[in-house]
């Protein structure tokens, strides 16, 4: 059987103690009553609970001796109880080893120590509440039908553990040909410069270099024979004269020769 140890839920170093007349009505207790002024008594009080059990204990405040013993089986009732004009003082029970029974007054000076002496014992019968309901609940549940969550002789279970369900289809990646006409992103421009112009459209056309137009314009004359300068006199003579022309023409201007000559156009040269 596990021991119950005794715990101190509180202290109050100076109560004052007061012998009261005997109740003559049932309406309660009054302080104004009592000899405030002279208290019969001026003791220290604790609160000790012991299990399930409270106790008050009123002792010397020198020696600790004590002088009286108030058992609490509930709270509020009979055992304390509060005076019916002032929340500083209460009347409690006290009993003897012997079992006799008196009540006596106590009262605090400050309003703060009556209400920490009030809280303590509310506390206390609370916690003992609590216990008993959930006492009471794990009763209702061993009494009741119990679920049997074991498996049965035979039975097993399947866990599927990162298995797709196939309703996603993987997306197919742009191959290099279909990208290729594809005008490439422009490029951030270095810090502090001037940012790049756009890349030329295909579209748009280049103008050819010197030495393409140059070739170009030498093959109008054929390709043995270059583009004509103006410099060089020896590619091209002077016409010859009416009287050549009219004796059937000069060997200078070469295969060259009037309309009226010949109808032969086969050396002439294809532009």
């Amino acid at each position: 059987m596990a021991t119950d140890y005794e715990r101190i839920l509180l202290v109050k170093p100076e109560v004052h103690v007061f012998r009261i007349p005997p109740r003559t009505t049932n309406r309660g207790y009054r302080a104004a009553d009592w000899k405030l002024d002279s208290p019969d008594w001026i003791s220290r009080l604790k609160v000790i609970s012991v299990g399930k059990n409270c106790f008050i204990r009123i002792e010397d405040k020198t020696s600790g001796e004590l002088f009286a013993k108030a058992p609490i089986p509930s709270y509020p009732g009979e055992a304390v109880e509060a005076v019916l004009d002032s929340s500083r003082y209460f009347v409690i029970r006290v009993e003897d080893d012997s079992g006799k029974r008196a009540f006596i007054g106590i009262g605090f000076q400050d309003r703060g120590d009556s209400f920490d002496f009030n809280v303590a014992l509310q506390d206390h019968f609370k916690v003992l509440k609590q216990e008993q309901e959930f006492a009471e609940e794990a009763k209702k549940l061993e009494s009741g039908p119990k679920l049997d969550l074991g498996f049965k002789e035979g039975q097993t279970i399947t866990i599927n553990i990162g298995k797709k369900d196939g309703t996603s289809k993987p997306r197919n990646r742009p191959t290099g040909a279909a990208t290729a006409g594809a005008t490439p992103p422009l490029l951030l421009p270095p810090p502090g410069g001037k940012p790049l112009a756009p890349p030329p459209q295909a579209s748009r056309q280049q103008p050819a270099p010197a030495s393409v137009q140059q070739q170009t314009n030498s093959n109008l004359f054929g390709a043995s024979q270059p583009f004509p300068n103006p410099s060089h006199q020896s590619a091209f003579t002077a016409p010859p004269s009416q009287n050549q022309t009219q004796q059937g023409g000069s060997a200078d201007w070469g295969d060259f020769t009037s309309a009226t000559s010949s109808n032969n156009t086969s050396n002439w040269v294809q532009f």
